[in-house]
């Protein structure tokens, strides 16, 4: 039998799930991908239940769902299985230990000058990443067509002129967050990322962890990164 996938994960944006949709993650991490049968069973539910959250966990990116094809005559079955963001949501609290230790471990290493090297490098992933996508001629072009692009990865970014013009983008969710240490070095991952792929200097203007309700940064169409 061959397992076809038929729905690709949507991008995770900042979502609840519910009691009964955290169980049905739980029910398939780390097994085959499941029926509604097999996952009713499981649980002990309705498959009129089971179906409703499976909806909303594939429009969350939690669960993708392949078309299991018979051998012979008979209907395709549907099976779901947990994607790699259903791992990230369960262990959220694994990877506030882990990352700050990892971070640790190359300050302990290498002191502030490989710390300074590892977020130069990956600034310039990330703006590789992003840079390639995008088709605007100005810093101002090129900066909002980043907001847009990071928002259909899920993430909650707004780009606007402030009341003196000048082009401001808020990040209300923060992709670092597990990566924060006391000297905010990865703050700066973001300001440099942006800065190389609008072509124009970028500053943080404010910080969440100043107290502010989200990031934002301020676009300075004068001279370069």
């Amino acid at each position: 039998m061959v397992n076809e996938a038929v729905n690709k994960p949507a991008q995770v944006s900042e979502t609840s799930i519910t009691v009964t949709g955290l169980r049905v993650v739980k029910a398939l991490v780390g097994n085959p991908p499941q029926s509604v049968n097999d996952l009713a069973k499981v649980m002990g539910v309705t498959k009129t239940a089971i179906v409703a959250q499976l909806h909303e966990l594939l429009a969350a990116g939690f669960v993708e769902r392949f078309t299991q094809r018979p051998t012979g005559r008979g209907r395709p079955r549907h099976l779901f299985a947990a994607t790699h963001a259903a791992l990230l949501l369960l262990f959220a609290n694994s990877q506030r230990i882990v990352v700050p230790a990892i971070w640790r471990a190359i300050e302990e290493i290498g002191g502030s000058q490989l710390s300074q090297e590892v977020l130069r490098r990956v600034s310039a992933a990330l703006a590789e990443h992003y840079g390639h996508r995008l088709h605007g001629t100005t810093p101002a072009e090129r900066l909002d067509e980043l907001g847009r692009l990071l928002g259909e990865e899920g993430m909650l970014v707004d780009v606007a002129e402030d009341d003196q013009g000048r082009l401001i983008l808020r990040r209300r969710s923060c992709p670092f967050i597990a990566m924060f240490e006391p000297n905010r070095s990865v703050c700066f991952l973001d300001q440099q990322m942006m800065s190389l792929v609008v072509g124009a200097p970028v500053r943080q203007t404010s910080c969440r962890h100043d107290g502010a309700p989200c990031c934002t940064f301020e676009l300075d169409s004068a001279g370069s990164p």
